[in-house]
Parts: structure tokens; sequence; C-alpha cells
């Protein structure tokens, strides 16, 4: 469904269910240079259980018109502003990545506004490599390369998948080779320079849920459980064997983690 964000037409998923004001809702926020087909599984899933889902692409990314955000906290404010336009009063909200330190703004933020939270794939801070950082600037393909090797593990740099039809370094590949210029690198400079995630983490008191690749090398096991220790009352659950890029590598299994916190 197309709506509007401060003028700019933005598009989201419901996957494929109706909306009903009766219904619990479910957000899911994507990742760097990804848009909302990172969570069709999930999203198909709670649309089918009577969830209002609405996987949302950020501003210029996959549907969506606009600039990038350059900051997480804008990321952050401006889905607030979408929660208006949508009247979303509270939700269950999934952040994969990127979109983990947007959810994890927003819930300390706008506690009100959040009923659980999911971070996959979550590091604070979430440093980018210069490498990467360098060729996401010059638009090099180098870029999606490098992302593309670092973000699977072994076993997923293997391309087969559980789910038919479903290949687990190439879906990441070709997403990111559909966006648009600078968009990238915009984000992944987003993630490199939050520097609030610790003091943002202490403040929540959403349920939250933080799912662990065990072989993730974009954000190692380690920070994501350090991520888990500030946030109050918070479960972990890891994947095995499982790399950053979980949606693809373990999408059952994270489905089924979903399914224990939203």
């Amino acid at each position: 469904m197309y709506f509007e964000v401060n003028g700019v037409k933005t598009y989201c998923s419901n996957g494929t269910g109706k909306l009903d004001s009766n219904q619990n809702s479910v957000v899911f926020i994507h990742g760097a240079g990804f848009d909302h087909t990172t969570f069709v599984l999930a999203s198909r899933y709670f649309a089918r259980n009577n969830f209002n889902v609405y996987a949302i692409d950020l501003p210029g990314h996959g549907n969506s018109a606009g600039d990038p955000l350059d900051s997480i906290k804008a990321m952050s404010d401006w889905v607030y502003s979408a929660f208006n336009e949508l009247n979303i009063e509270k939700t269950a909200l999934v952040g994969h990545s990127m979109g983990s330190l947007v959810a994890m703004a927003f819930a300390a933020s706008f506690p009100t506004r959040t009923r659980s939270l999911a971070l996959l794939g979550t590091s604070t801070p979430m440093p980018v490599a210069d490498p990467l950082l360098d060729a996401a600037k010059a638009n090099d393909h180098d870029a999606i390369d490098m992302a593309n090797t670092w973000s699977h593990s072994s076993f997923g740099q293997m391309g087969g998948n559980d789910n038919p039809g479903i290949c687990m370094t190439m879906s990441g590949q070709r997403l990111l080779e559909q966006s648009k210029d600078d968009v990238f690198f915009t984000d992944l400079s987003a993630c490199n320079s939050f520097h609030q995630g610790a003091e943002l983490a202490a403040r929540i008191t959403t349920p939250t849920l933080v799912i662990i690749g065990s072989g993730d090398k974009m954000t190692a096991p380690v920070s994501a459980r350090q991520v888990a220790g500030l946030i109050q009352g918070s479960r972990t659950i890891e994947l095995h064997p499982c790399g950053h890029s979980m949606l693809s590598e373990q999408p059952n299994a994270v489905l089924d983690a979903l399914a224990t916190i939203v």
C-alpha cells in the first residue's frame, strides 16, 4: 500500500493481509540498502494470523520516494511520523541490522507506541569497515560483494535453502544491486556514526527479544549479547548455523522466534 509521510510517497507491504483496527500490529524495518521484501515470509505469516502488518520501505528504498535519511535518529523520527499517518497506536516492532538500531531508538524514544521489540543481527555501536564504506561511497560493486560475503556464514555461502525458490546469497545481492546510488553508503554511514545505542538500550522497558546468528561476521554475537544485557528483562535466541543474513539463511527459525514475542 502507498501513503505519504511528510508529503513524500511511501510504500509498505501488508503481507497480503487486511487491516483491522481490532487486530494487533507488527511493523518491520529493513537493513541497510534493503527494503520490505526481506520480510516477505514473516509478513505473510503474521498477516494470515490476524495481525495488521506493515513492512515499511524507508525513504529512498524499494518503492518509497525521497532521499535516504542520514542518521538513525532521523529514521526513528520518520517512523514515528509514519505511525501517525497509518494510525498505528501501539505495535510490535521488528528491525534487522540497521533496522534494529532504528527500532531500538524508537522504542527508547516512544515507549508508549511499542508493544514488543525484536532486534535481529544487532550491535551497538555498529562500526562499518573502511573498505566497505569507501567502496559504497564510490557506488562500487565491491561494496555489494563485501557485504554479501561477510553477511553469510560458511553454511549460508553454500547457497541452498530449506524454503524452495530462495537462494541465500543471491537474494541479498540482488536487493543491494537494485538499490539507488548512494543509498547503501548513506545507510552504512548512519550505522557507523550511531554512538547513542548503549544509552538508548538502557532506557528500553518494552519486552525485547534479541535474535543472534552464531556465525555473524557483521554484528558479532558478543556484541548482540551486550545489547541484550543493556535491555532490562530481554531474552536472546541464538541460531546455529547462521550469519548476519538470518532472514535468508534461517527464515523458518527466525519466524519461530518472532512468534514468541510478537
